[in-house]
């Protein structure tokens, strides 16, 4: 698949900020399938396909990425208002419960989401996730300002956006050959059309200030499962283990450390399709 496909495949939402895309694709109970920083909804294309045989299966592209607008202004990309938007996409297509299936920064999004609508979600799905400060350790930081922001807006120029991707899965990736001129321009494209924002704010903002969500997370009740690649050097998982299975209260049926690095959806989406069928079954 192209991404032009991907993106003619994609349903619009207007929400109050500006309007996301998002995939929707099969029928029966629901299965979200929420992305990261620097990605999309483009992220889950090797698995959507299989998941939506026996699922509905909605994979948005959160504002300031993907094919979502990309409005200015910094606060409306921090983690609060990603999720009421997410819930106002989901209030939206009339879903008021599903299995939430999420990745990277996407955690911080669930984390706040479930703040407030925790009783939406039937189950957690873990894919290396933003949850402790122990062991994250995000590829760039920055300080708030005009430099940050004019780094942040070389990500649009061709040259930088190449350096940064080939960076990004040189480390996020066992073998980054495996990414082909048309993987990677499913996120190259959006930065190139100036999708920057919502990176800035998270690279300025978040990484810096990490927020605590420990309350939320010790609180969850819904049944859960976490895969997640064992090699992965931003969210590095022994740093956080204990403390992650713990409380999470993860059981060990439902815990899987895959052979990958950080973007697990291209190096192992069998596995994680098989691995989430199999726990949506029982």
């Amino acid at each position: 698949m192209t991404y032009s496909e991907f993106r003619n495949e994609q349903h619009a939402f207007l929400s109050v900020h500006g309007t996301l895309k998002y995939i929707d694709k099969g029928q029966g109970d629901v299965i979200l399938l929420l992305h990261g920083i620097p990605t999309s909804g483009w992220l889950y294309r090797k698995m959507i396909d299989e998941l939506s045989q026996n699922y509905r299966v909605i994979a948005p592209d959160m504002l300031g990425f993907g094919s979502s607008d990309s409005p200015k202004g910094y606060d409306i990309y921090a983690p609060r208002e990603h999720a009421s938007r997410l819930l106002a996409l989901m209030d939206y297509l009339k879903i008021n419960s599903w299995n939430h299936v999420f990745h990277d920064a996407g955690g911080l999004w669930t984390w706040e989401l479930l703040k407030t609508a925790s009783n939406k979600v039937k189950t957690l799905i873990i894919l290396n996730t933003i949850i402790y400060k122990e062991g994250f350790n995000p590829p760039i930081r920055f300080k708030k300002g005009l430099v940050a922001r004019c780094i942040m807006a070389m990500y649009s120029n061709g040259i930088s956006t190449n350096m940064m991707l080939k960076g990004l899965f040189k480390t996020g990736l066992i073998d980054p050959d495996i990414m082909s001129k048309t993987d990677i321009n499913g996120y190259k494209k959006p930065m190139l059309e100036g999708k920057t924002k919502a990176m800035y704010h998270f690279f300025s903002n978040t990484c810096n200030n990490l927020p605590d969500y420990s309350n939320v997370i010790k609180s969850l009740n819904m049944p859960k499962c976490l895969i997640w690649g064992k090699h992965d050097e931003f969210l590095v998982i022994d740093k956080m283990k204990e403390k992650v299975v713990s409380n999470l209260k993860l059981k060990e049926k439902s815990t899987h450390f895959i052979q990958a690095k950080h973007f697990i959806q291209e190096e192992q989406p069998q596995l994680i399709n098989t691995l989430i069928l199999s726990f949506l079954k029982h």
